[in-house]
């Protein structure tokens, strides 16, 4: 051979590919990082780097040598690029929106994490719809989208998969999945979601035996789709009211987790016919109910919930849907074998667990082995397989409440409360075991990133890299 020649196969062969973090929960959206990161981090230990950014839920898309982030900074939406060697700004690009959507009193209008399929990075604000650029920052399309009829704010990240960029926008009326060409932003197909009410969950793509089927868990069901074409494939019942966390495939089974108040058996919340209702507490005998109306409790805080369309007025209509959502939420993480077309909630749910349940932090598989943080924390654990509890609700001394997902690496388990709490936990025990609790002094919303040993996480300021 000759020398040149040899010297590029050499090179050629010593380069491993670079890994990536491409979508909120890295590849595949799994939350499975790559690399031995640090047990202890935390304002200055193993600190790489830290990088003020500006105020947002959304979590840190990587790809090879840069970060892209999303922001709400004095009133303007921003995407955010950042180098990844040393969280130096590379662009800083702001996305203007006629009008901010509303969010939550902890919420952000810059929530959905962005996501890349290598040549282009795509940013979905509620506000806005989505925005396509290449690696440089100069915008490539945008496609205005309209946003969740939510008061909370839109949560749910996008996924690029099959050539297409996918959101899912539930809201009280009028929700959706839309589709669209990523090249173009041209829309590919789109699927009603009427019959749903709010959702925070983000699309996944469940991959087996070949097959690849877009999950999208909703209120009180979870659905399959063809991602060709957005055709139905198959419906599972057990869900809550609401869906927060994201469903997770491992061991040839898919995962799905959502709580929500209301859905546990020792804590129904029951709700009177409308007509019997409004006898007793319509006072004005328009046929509708205001908020003044409603006696305080559970269904009062819901009000907003059950005012569909937001104009101040429950009707028979809105009354009713929320009663029948009551009746039948179910809160639960359970286990879906593969294959199943229509309904397939009694022939291809494998195991459920109906304690100990995670609000919005969604689980994370290793080993064989699925793992959920509770609020207030409370640790649980099961055998992926067969749903057998290798531990339930023990608490790892990091109270408060967790809305970043969990994410692991290695034998490790990094779980983060909002309070700045990451607590470490060994994947490989027969029981809870914690190897690290760190304090990181900020509060925390989004998830975290691992790369080639490297954390990034960011706090309600800052971006961070750790690393032994």
């Amino acid at each position: 051979m000759r020398l040149p020649l040899l010297i590029c196969a050499l090179a050629f062969i010593s380069v491993p590919a670079a890994a990536n973090w491409p979508q909120f929960r890295g590849p595949g959206g799994l939350g499975i990082g790559t690399g031995v990161p640090p047990l202890e981090v935390g304002p200055e230990t193993n600190v790489k780097w830290k990088v003020e950014v500006p105020p947002g839920h959304s979590s840190p898309c990587l790809w090879e040598e840069k970060i892209v982030l999303t922001a709400l900074e004095a009133g303007t939406l921003f995407t955010i690029c950042l180098d990844k060697g040393t969280g130096r700004e590379l662009w800083k690009n702001p996305v203007p929106a006629q009008k901010l959507e509303s969010a939550h009193r902890i919420g952000s209008p810059a929530s959905p994490t962005p996501c890349t399929d290598g040549t282009r990075v795509y940013a979905y604000f509620g506000s806005v719809g989505v925005v396509a650029y290449d690696w440089s920052g100069k915008e490539r399309w945008r496609k205005p989208l309209p946003a969740p009829v939510v008061e909370f704010g839109t949560g749910s990240s996008p996924i690029v998969v099959d050539g297409k960029v996918i959101v899912v926008a539930d809201g009280d009326i009028e929700g959706y999945i839309v589709a669209l060409d990523a090249l173009t932003g041209e829309e590919v197909w789109r699927v009603d979601r009427s019959e749903f009410r709010r959702g925070f969950s983000s699309p996944f793509v469940w991959r087996y035996e070949g097959r690849e089927e877009l999950v999208v868990a909703g209120a009180l069901w979870v659905r399959g789709y063809d991602l060709k074409t957005g055709k139905q494939l198959w419906s599972a019942r057990g869900m809550a009211r609401v869906s927060n966390a994201t469903p997770i495939a491992a061991d040839g089974l898919l995962l799905v987790s959502s709580w929500n108040i209301g859905g546990d058996e020792d804590d129904r919340v029951e709700m009177e016919p409308f007509e019997t209702f409004a006898l007793a507490n319509d006072r004005d005998k328009d046929g509708t109910l205001s908020l003044s109306e409603f006696p305080p409790g559970k269904v009062k805080e819901r009000f907003s919930q059950m005012d569909a369309n937001k104009d101040g007025h429950v009707t028979r209509e809105e009354y009713e849907h929320m009663r029948g959502m009551f009746a039948k939420a179910v809160n639960q993480l359970f286990a879906i074998k593969p294959g199943g077309r229509g309904d397939i909630t009694d022939t291809h749910v494998v195991w459920q667990a109906n304690k100990q349940l995670p609000y919005v932090s969604s689980p994370v598989a290793l080993q064989g082995r699925v793992f959920t943080m509770k609020n207030g924390g409370l640790a649980s654990c099961y055998q992926t397989r067969s749903g057998a509890v290798v531990y339930q609700g023990q608490r790892v001394d990091a109270p408060g409440d967790y809305y970043s997902s969990a994410v692991a690496a290695g034998n490790r388990i990094y779980i983060t409360s909002q309070k700045g709490v990451m607590t470490v936990l060994d994947a490989s025990g027969e029981g809870l075991k914690i190897l690290a609790r760190n304090e990181l002094q900020a509060p925390v919303f989004a998830s975290p990133a691992i790369v080639d040993g490297v954390i990034y996480l960011r706090t309600d300021r800052h971006l961070f890299a750790f690393w032994k």
